[in-house]
């Protein structure tokens, strides 16, 4: 028999390259004092001077903008793209940025320019009671022009910074971790091979992680507000002295962990195995142990596993928490890329300013180690023999005391390790009543009472399966409850069930004529040792 290889195998012993870093970074740019009305009548009549705030204004600020802008393009001879719709930005955009990083200095590779909707301000008129013309302002989705910025920075890579031309000119920022990581890794001396957007091989692997580690918060507003004071914009130095300017928040990031595989042929096999294990990974009593986050029936959000085919035949699975997901899958048929794809901080239970990047980046970085946790667990559940036999059979310790056992094939305790492993990843744990719930559902009968649950919850105490958590009624699993829970329900409904069921119709010739073979022997020698057959 070929041996089964297992997730934890090629971790533990194939596994040449372990990466974290952060990937994609889109951010939202906005002017914090222009968000409410009383904010906008004070930029127009308090900042600009204008002694009454009509919404004209808004139309003679865009329109200078707009000049700059045009002005900015014909100065430096900068290419103008006019994008349709539905078109591939980055895909028409990559010849110019390949262009500008052929120079090796910084600069605007393209403008681009789209007609796109955007939450800007309007105004309504209305009269005062002396029937002067009045107007309020309020924030709508309207169809503005758009100016994409693409850049090609010598720390950053490609990267674009885009601007709405409508009043408050509300914007988005895109960069890339990893760009920035192989820049740094180049001017530090570390060599290493690319994957596409990551790496494949490096030298040095822990001064790599460094590199990757430094990426933060500080580094990314360097960025922003150099480009922000390089490009042509509605505000200007005095509009920035007075607190009329930019900040940012985090609209997407993306958290990756990359492990790259020392024999990329065994690669898709693995993975295909892998996902067939963990189909259920994105269940909600699941997602609590990954996000750390506790999910109730109220809890807002979709909580699935979704498992897609590429066109190039690879498999992407998405684990999805609230409005964010986990993605995992083949990356160049070489490396399993495990990304955190936070579309909403508070997801994670962070604020969305972006000097909380940091913060964002462990709890992301802690559900990419934790995915990989439960998918060890659930093939690192083979159990040596000693260990067997102790929670298999009755055991007494030093002082006299009993440890009732747990057989393997007693229908009340195949229904103890189905229960325990529909608990396995609760981060807050399980109750005496919870654990009951699901006995009683399993077991299909409503006679399990409390008693039972408790002598039950004894056996598995003092077998060292489950331990009770501190000051609380709450019980969670041991690294040997993990294994005994997933042993035991792995090994009884796919290996026993279907074999049990094999002699029926649908089972395959061979394998009836092979069972049928054993049967026979099995009786030969309980007729020779004299054994008579049940009755």
């Amino acid at each position: 028999m070929a041996r089964v290889v297992t997730v934890n195998d090629i971790l533990d012993g194939h596994v040449k390259l372990d990466i974290e870093c952060l990937d994609r970074i889109y951010l939202n740019a906005y002017v914090p004092i222009l968000q409410t009305s009383s904010q906008v009548v004070a930029f127009l009549s308090g900042h600009l001077g204008f002694p009454f705030p009509s919404p004209v204004l808004f139309k003679q600020l865009g329109d200078r903008f707009r000049r700059a802008v045009a002005s900015f393009a014909e100065v430096n001879h900068i290419p103008w793209v006019k994008f349709g719709k539905d078109q591939a930005k980055l895909e028409t955009m990559t010849p110019y940025l390949a262009r500008q990083a052929a120079t090796g200095c910084s600069g605007v590779a393209a403008i681009g320019v789209a007609q796109e909707f955007q939450r800007v301000w309007t105004a309504h008129e209305g009269k005062t009671s002396t029937g002067t013309p009045r107007w309020s302002f309020v924030k709508a989705d309207r169809r503005v022009t758009c100016y994409y910025f693409y850049l090609w920075d010598a720390d950053f890579g490609p990267a674009f910074i885009k601007i709405c031309a409508y009043f408050p000119y509300p914007g988005k920022i895109w960069i890339n971790g990893h760009e920035w990581a192989k820049r740094q890794a180049v001017k530090a001396g570390v060599g290493f091979t690319e994957l596409s957007n990551g790496f494949a091989t490096c030298n040095d692997p822990l001064a790599l992680q460094d590199i990757c580690d430094r990426l933060s918060s500080g580094t990314i507003n360097v960025f922003v507000q150099r480009w922000l004071h390089r490009l042509p914009l509605p505000f200007d130095d005095k509009d920035h002295d007075a607190g009329y300017w930019w900040e940012t928040s985090m609209r997407q990031i993306e958290i990756s962990r990359t492990l790259v595989f020392d024999a990329p042929r065994h690669a898709r096999g693995f993975f295909e195995a892998l996902i067939a294990d963990n189909l259920d990974i994105g269940r909600p009593h699941n997602i609590e142990i990954i996000f750390a986050r506790r999910v109730r029936r109220d809890t807002a959000g979709t909580f699935r596993t979704a498992i897609d085919r590429r066109d190039n035949g690879g498999v992407l699975v998405n684990v999805f928490y609230k409005h964010s997901r986990i993605k995992q899958y083949l990356k160049d048929g070489r490396a399993m890329r495990i990304e955190t794809v936070v579309n909403a901080p508070r997801d994670l239970g962070c604020q969305a300013r972006l000097h909380n990047l940091e913060e964002l980046q462990a709890e992301a970085r802690a559900a990419n180690r934790r995915i990989l946790e439960v998918e060890r667990a659930g093939q690192g559940c083979v159990l040596a023999s000693p260990a067997f036999e102790r929670i298999a059979h009755p055991t007494t310790d030093e002082v006299g005391r009993r440890t009732p056992a747990l057989r393997f094939g007693d229908p009340r305790v195949m229904a103890l390790a189905g229960a325990l492993c529909q608990t396995l990843l609760a981060a807050t744990g399980f109750t005496n009543k919870n654990l009951r719930v699901l006995m009683t559902g399993l077991l299909g009968t409503t006679a399990y009472s409390t008693g039972q649950m408790t002598y039950d919850l004894r056996r598995l105490r003092l077998n060292g399966l489950i331990r009770r958590l501190p000051r609380s009624n709450r019980y969670v699993l041991t690294d040997d409850g993990v294994r005994i829970a997933v042993f035991y329900t792995k090994i009884y409904n796919r290996l026993l069930v279907p074999l049990t069921a094999a002699d029926q119709a649908q089972a395959p010739p061979e394998l009836r004529a092979a069972l049928k073979t054993i049967t026979r022997h099995v009786d030969d020698y309980a007729a020779q040792a004299r054994l008579p057959r049940a009755s």
